[in-house]
């Protein structure tokens, strides 16, 4: 949940003035372009994150946490793609990587989420991450649209981007806790 928080949160900080930047700042950039990117995206990550994951619930949760840092590190690279950008092309290629990696990350972290609640603990859990999520991505929409607004988009994307990575980073401690708390699937035939 950590992780998550960390990437959620730091995209937060651009969603609000992603379309401003499209419009204002790139060689083709328009408030449509800035609808096709985001389309991109999602069409994207739900092409892909749908059959994934059917290959996620017949693997094994280290197999899962694999395909989770896979996906949060393409993630945690578009808003460095961003910084680079200098016409719409540059964002579309930002915003696939980004649906690749959403396709990836979205599923296994949903399956290993759900696989490892508490209990009876499980809709207190589900509306903790939901909470924590946000408000950190609230308090992060208006910090981004600040730092943009006066010290410029690319601290934005900077400081997104390494929010990002820190949350990928947590990931890899994941590994340690999943081998010992959950034994493996069986592969599906």
């Amino acid at each position: 949940m950590i992780s998550d928080v960390f990437v959620a949160t730091g995209f937060g900080l651009i969603q609000p003035i992603m379309a401003v930047f499209i419009n204002d700042n790139l060689v083709g950039g328009t408030i449509f372009t800035a609808g096709v990117a985001s389309a991109i995206f999602m069409v994207t990550k739900a092409t892909i994150q749908l059959p994934f994951s059917n290959h996620v619930d017949s693997h094994d949760d280290s197999d899962d946490l694999k395909w989770l840092i896979i996906g949060s590190i393409a993630i945690a690279c578009v808003p460095f793609v961003y910084i680079f950008a200098k016409t719409i092309n540059h964002i579309y290629i930002a915003q696939l990587i980004y649906g690749i990696g959403s396709g990836l990350a979205y599923p296994t972290w949903l399956g290993l989420w759900s696989t490892h609640l508490d209990k009876k603990r499980e809709s207190f859990e589900w509306c903790l991450y939901s909470t924590t999520v946000a408000v950190g991505t609230s308090i992060s929409a208006v910090l981004g649209g600040a730092i943009a607004e006066y010290i410029g988009f690319r601290y934005t994307f900077v400081f997104v981007g390494i929010i990002s990575m820190i949350g990928c980073v947590i990931l890899f401690s994941l590994r340690k806790t999943i081998k010992r708390k959950k034994p493996r699937k069986k592969k599906r035939k």
